[in-house]
């Protein structure tokens, strides 16, 4: 494996990146980012070539995005039940260069009804679609056939449709 300060300057926007397109939060994705690299440090010695790094790195991030969402929905449950805190909403995080002014509203609207999708689909979705990963990539990432990749994406667009979102006129989706 290369040279991890290489590896870590080579990948850092690419998991950025995702971590913002997953947890919609400047400072979270920063946390999520750190946390990857850590894990990448840690565990380089058992990298095995069957992948590409890029993709095990997109794996590592891809859990540790789901994880972090799931350990924030368990703290704002126990919030909730004892009233500690108010609930916390997820936001957009309207300075990230790829939202312009007149789209922040529709862009905030389709990445809340992304989320809301299952895992497996939203991670086909935001991989593809906004990552722009290939499908062969993204079925490598998901450890999963183009096939399955393929399916997920379109139940994915049939559940955004169901919710009152057309793919057909946004390229992006």
């Amino acid at each position: 494996m290369q040279d991890f300060k290489a590896l870590y300057e080579q990948y850092k926007s690419m998991v950025y990146n995702l971590a913002i397109h997953y947890l919609q939060n400047l400072e979270e994705a920063e946390e999520v980012t750190q946390d990857v690299f850590v894990k990448v440090y840690q565990k380089r010695a058992s990298f095995r070539a069957d992948a590409s790094i890029k993709t095990w790195i997109y794996r590592i991030t891809i859990n540790q995005c789901l994880d972090y969402l799931r350990s924030k929905k368990r703290k704002q449950a126990l919030s909730n039940i004892f009233f500690w805190e108010k609930k916390e909403h997820l936001t957009i995080n309207r300075q990230h260069p790829g939202y312009s002014l007149e789209q922040q509203e529709s862009v905030q609207q389709i990445l809340a009804a992304i989320h809301t999708l299952p895992e497996q689909q939203k991670t086909a979705l935001l991989l593809v679609k906004i990552e722009g990963v290939s499908m062969e990539e993204c079925a490598n990432i998901m450890q999963s056939s183009e096939k399955a990749v393929e399916s997920l994406l379109s139940r994915a667009k049939n559940n955004l449709k169901n919710k009152g979102f057309s793919t057909k006129g946004n390229p992006n989706v």
